[in-house]
């Protein structure tokens, strides 16, 4: 007899998210256990009871979900995750902190129905938030140019470098867009406009938007007024706006919701994969 699935939520908020969990109950998940608080430091037992239950043959059945709103310590929490386990005892583990992977993935997606990705020239506004970080990764994996922009060039040259230390040909470059004459500068040229700034800001202006006349997909992802891209409204699913083919955080919500729910899915299919942004983006891609 097969072994129920239960997928661990391990938060590094102290409240884990409702949200996550409402989405492993809809994609099937047996039975949830949620763990907020969870650091590098206090994880390892949680593991060793995650992969000391059942033997290798069931440990498909049991897989570790790693969020909670801070992308940052997603990333060394799931190290550490990935360090407690040694030989076959381990488990598939999937990253989504503050959901940035699957948006980033969802967003890539959109832009890649209307421009092939490989040699295009990409803009990422909040290149250094949670999401743009991924957007930036995954368009330059795909053969992008990314322009990765914000309004600190400092931080944009730490995004840059450390997305070529992971991949020596990732053609990436730091642009700051303090200003309006600056975002103008960041956008001529550029096929493919994504703002994945935070929720309440707006990043350009419907003006500055319909100026861009090399811009052919612009993607907003933030839902909350005012949008972070203006003309452009949060529920646009290729909509035309302003001569560009537009996108809204809900219209891309919906393909961002289908790859989060298929790859908890994909964790009980073996014990030993590791879902973070690349790993995402592919199962969005086999989606279709």
């Amino acid at each position: 007899m097969s072994k129920p699935n239960i997928l661990i939520q391990l938060d590094t908020a102290e409240r884990p998210s409702v949200f996550d969990a409402v989405v492993a109950v809809d994609s099937g998940v047996d039975h949830l256990l949620q763990y907020g608080g969870a650091t590098p430091e206090n994880v390892r037992e949680l593991v060793h009871g995650a992969i000391f239950t059942r033997g290798p043959d069931d440990l498909k059945h049991t897989a570790i979900f790693v969020g909670g709103s801070n992308v940052a310590a997603g990333e060394k929490l799931l190290a550490a995750v990935r360090d407690a386990f040694f030989g076959p005892m381990r488990v598939s583990v999937l990253l989504d902190a503050n959901g940035a992977n699957t948006t980033a993935a969802a967003a890539v997606l959109a832009a890649s129905k209307h421009v092939p990705l490989a040699g295009a020239t990409a803009v990422v506004l909040a290149a250094t938030g949670p999401v743009g970080n991924r957007a930036v990764r995954l368009l330059a994996r795909e053969g992008a140019a990314v322009r990765a922009a914000s309004r600190d060039r400092a931080r944009s040259e730490a995004v840059c470098a450390a997305i070529k230390s992971a991949l020596s040909s990732a053609d990436v470059s730091p642009w700051q867009t303090a200003s309006p004459a600056e975002l103008a500068t960041a956008l001529d040229g550029a096929d493919i406009l994504i703002a994945a700034g935070a929720a309440g800001v707006q990043l350009v202006s419907a003006a500055t938007l319909k100026a861009a006349e090399s811009v052919r997909v612009a993607i907003d992802l933030n839902a909350v007024p005012p949008l972070g891209i203006g003309g452009i409204k949060a529920t646009d699913k290729a909509a035309d706006r302003e001569g560009k083919v537009a996108y809204g955080a809900l219209g891309v919500g919906g393909t961002k919701m289908k790859i989060h729910k298929e790859a908890i899915r994909r964790l009980f299919t073996a014990n030993d994969q590791i879902l973070d942004a690349e790993e995402i983006l592919q199962i969005g891609k086999q989606l279709g």
